[in-house]
């Protein structure tokens, strides 16, 4: 072992592409048990080592030596074992979580914050909370002192909001660690979890025009600190921006809306090609669950039947990262739904003359008056959740090679 991530539960972790590009060196995951990390620190089998939850505290309590930084937080999630053997442990948590802070716009410094979760994350969010000079700080969590019926009775001015459980992280999307209707105050929101790209907690501080983020960008900034100790030399802040905008460019999905017939499929499995992405239809997959076609569905339940298992698709495919994912026309319908392609999405309103679209086989598109009178109803659900609008008025490839341009944009915004 050279360098690596240890860890309780890894299995979505960024962190081997990031290291990929920060240095040369081997870095890998290495999923253990408390036993198995205890024996490995204690035989220092290793050059360099990262550490998540739960073995934050632990390792702080097994180095010989301690940065001023480890010391101030209290735990460690960096160890270096230098020439003479001694473990060496350090904290860039730290500066990766006042990189998220300035990178998502949150500001602290004479603010009330409220921090969910007591663990080790939550001890670095403290620490970086008092340098960036917060008015007051409130640790909430389920054993107390201060617990979430406190948090709503005696908090709900909290100005800044920072989760640090793992409440809402894949693959529980949509659970949110608070209910921000009861925080009214609030100016910012910080979670530090990254998986998914946006938390409920973030997608509802969003939907009140608060600033928001998730964590990926901490993991990015921590992952460069780390690599500097690493292999011995500065490396420069551009990076974590660079990399930072690479992962989600690759992670993120992108989604097909618009009405039936704008070639949603045609176009996305284009896309799909050029962007070396797995492609979903999400009609097609109600089709393969139900083993029913989508006028059948309609005939025997109606529309009703038809959107709750249009939901439940939405549900389970948007969890998932890096497809081209291409929606029934109706799927903006419902606000649950957008929320859904959202957390790990950007959304592409595809377009097209009304002339033009097909009738045939689609249970809603009756002619061409009710399809003028279903454009009317919902441009705006449209319009509200799209990203960004392309014309389907070209060839596929062409259309494709626009889709991807503005989504490369998009993700950069």
């Amino acid at each position: 072992m050279q360098y690596g991530l240890i860890g309780a539960k890894l299995g979505h972790s960024y962190s081997v592409a990031i290291h990929a590009q920060l240095g040369d060196y081997d870095y890998r995951l290495y999923e253990q048990t408390e036993a198995e990390f205890l024996e490995l620190l204690s035989r220092r089998a290793f050059r360099g080592l990262n550490v998540t939850m739960p073995y934050k505290v632990l390792a702080y309590a097994h180095c010989d030596a301690l940065s001023d930084t480890a010391k101030e937080v209290g735990c460690v999630n960096t160890l270096v074992v230098r020439p003479d053997g001694s473990l060496y442990g350090h904290n860039t948590d730290i500066g990766g979580f006042i990189a998220l802070a300035r990178h998502a716009g949150v500001e602290i410094a004479g603010r009330k914050t409220v921090i969910l979760g007591s663990g080790g994350t939550s001890l670095t969010a403290r620490a970086a909370c008092r340098r960036l000079g917060a008015r007051q700080i409130v640790v909430i969590s389920r054993s107390g002192p201060v617990d979430y019926a406190a948090l709503y009775a005696e908090h709900a001015d909290a100005e800044v909001l920072i989760n640090t459980t793992p409440v809402g992280m894949y693959p529980n999307n949509g659970q949110a660690a608070a209910n921000l209707s009861r925080l009214p105050n609030l100016t910012g929101v910080l979670d530090v979890i990254y998986n998914p790209d946006k938390t409920a907690l973030v997608l509802d501080a969003e939907a009140r025009g608060i600033p928001a983020a998730g964590g990926l960008y901490m993991v990015v900034g921590q992952a460069r600190e780390a690599a500097e100790l690493f292999i011995g030399h500065p490396i420069p802040e551009s990076e974590t921006v660079r990399i930072y905008r690479q992962l989600r460019d690759k992670a993120l999905n992108l989604i097909l809306i618009g009405m039936p017939g704008t070639g949603k499929s045609r176009i996305g499995m284009a896309l799909a090609g050029r962007m070396n992405r797995p492609f979903v239809d999400l009609d097609g997959e109600i089709v393969k669950r139900t083993g029913k076609s989508i006028p059948e569905i309609f005939a025997e339940g109606g529309e009703a039947a038809f959107r709750a298992l249009e939901h439940e698709v939405i549900r389970d495919f948007c969890k998932e990262k890096g497809a081209v994912i291409a929606t029934g026309g109706g799927a903006v319908l419902r606000s649950d739904n957008v929320r859904a392609m959202r957390q790990n999405g950007l959304l592409c309103l595809l377009t097209r003359e009304l002339a033009a679209l097909p009738m045939d086989g689609r249970p809603l598109s009756k002619s061409p008056e009710a399809l003028r009178e279903m454009w009317r109803i919902r441009e705006p659900f449209y319009r509200g959740a799209a990203d960004y609008t392309i014309e389907n008025d070209a060839a596929p490839n062409i259309v494709a090679a626009r889709a991807e341009e503005a989504y490369h944009e998009a993700v950069d915004r």
